[in-house]
């Protein structure tokens, strides 16, 4: 992801082509990625959060850059495979949202959850 952050602040637009999936790349309109290339300052990227496992993994990450006189922000988490040892863009999603949190409520007569026996109301629940 930082290659391909710092290939935009270049303007190296053959990068990022080359750093597409194969079946992205006929899709990939190098006009387009040429304009945002121009107008914008970019200010800065944060990576969030990396994971991989064997040849696939995922990067969420946070671009800061200004364009047209506004600071704005970029969100995404964009997965990436490996072919031949070079990684490889498949996708993203911007604005990702994780799962809703679940919380389970005790009930003051259930059994406490630290695993004392006794109930809840009468140990961790007070």
């Amino acid at each position: 992801m930082r290659s391909r952050y710092t290939a935009f602040v270049r303007r190296d637009l053959d990068h990022i082509e080359r750093s597409h999936a194969p079946e992205l790349r006929a899709d990939f309109n190098r006009a387009e990625a040429e304009r945002v290339a121009e107008e914008c300052e970019w200010k800065g990227l944060t990576v969030i959060r990396a994971q991989e496992d064997g040849d696939v993994g995922s990067v969420e990450f946070s671009l800061l850059f200004r364009r047209d006189g506004e600071d704005l922000r970029h969100h995404e988490r964009a997965n990436f495979r490996r072919d031949d040892g070079w990684w490889l863009y498949v996708d993203g999603v911007v604005n990702p949202k994780d799962p809703p949190r679940r919380v389970v409520k005790i009930g003051r007569n259930d059994p406490c959850p630290c695993g004392s026996g006794r109930k809840h109301k009468a140990c961790c629940g007070r």
